[in-house]
């Protein structure tokens, strides 16, 4: 692919294919998001790649304890929940999955069922667990270079024929992943990626999220009207 036929094609993929994903293929997406900037080149990351029966444990575990109501766990900040036009764009994106999924305003099973594949990897043959070295914590800078590799990996794995999707649900039960991931106590949670062949039969993976215009996100300064 060309790079604008990545950036402008890729999507966030939420339904998979059940087939594996060849280790060689991983190592060359991870080799290639790795030449993603950071700063003064201090590459934080670590990446932590999970399939076959840790990734199951890991998914019953998130499931069971999300359902018993257990407080999550997440290791890296969450912030203030959404406000404005930032929620309006969430509201907005989750109406058109809802709407690609036949899922009613009203359904509260087919709602929560949907919820769940987040905490499931969202069914994934692969999940990507994005750590970064605990001495860097505080850092602004960190969590920044984790943002880059995360959009590089998504990229390269797009470029490959494989699908994504970047979430935080797959890691709020930290103690589970920490457990069947073998994640290393030097290491911060940072984010998950599920990772797949796409599953083109699957509604939600047609849906295509909007961008606010350029002219709203930017401002020039210095250049001839």
């Amino acid at each position: 692919m060309q790079y604008d036929d990545v950036i402008l094609g890729r999507r966030s993929i939420r339904g998979y294919k059940p087939d594996p994903v060849p280790r060689e293929l991983i190592e060359e997406i991870i080799g290639l998001a790795m030449r993603a900037p950071s700063s003064m080149n201090t590459q934080p990351w670590n990446f932590y790649v999970i399939t076959g029966e840790p990734l199951e444990k890991i998914r019953s575990g998130n499931t069971e304890r999300m359902l018993a109501g257990v407080p999550q766990s997440r290791e890296f900040r969450t912030g203030e929940a959404f406000a404005g036009q930032h929620r309006d764009r969430q509201i907005g994106v989750a109406k058109q999955l809802f709407s690609a999924m036949k899922i009613e305003r009203d359904d509260k099973d087919a709602r929560q069922d949907w919820v769940m594949r987040g905490f499931r990897q969202f069914d994934a043959p692969v999940c990507v667990i994005i750590t970064y070295d605990r001495v860097l914590d505080g850092s602004d800078d960190t969590p920044f270079d984790c943002g880059a590799v995360a959009t590089a990996l998504v990229n390269a794995a797009w470029s490959r024929g494989l699908g994504t999707v970047i979430n935080s649900q797959g890691i709020m039960q930290s103690p589970v992943v920490r457990e069947h991931a073998g994640i290393a106590e030097d290491q911060v949670i940072m984010k998950s990626i599920a990772l797949g062949w796409p599953d083109e039969s699957f509604p939600a993976n047609s849906v295509i999220s909007t961008r606010k215009p350029i002219e709203e996100a930017s401002v020039f300064v210095g250049f001839d009207s």
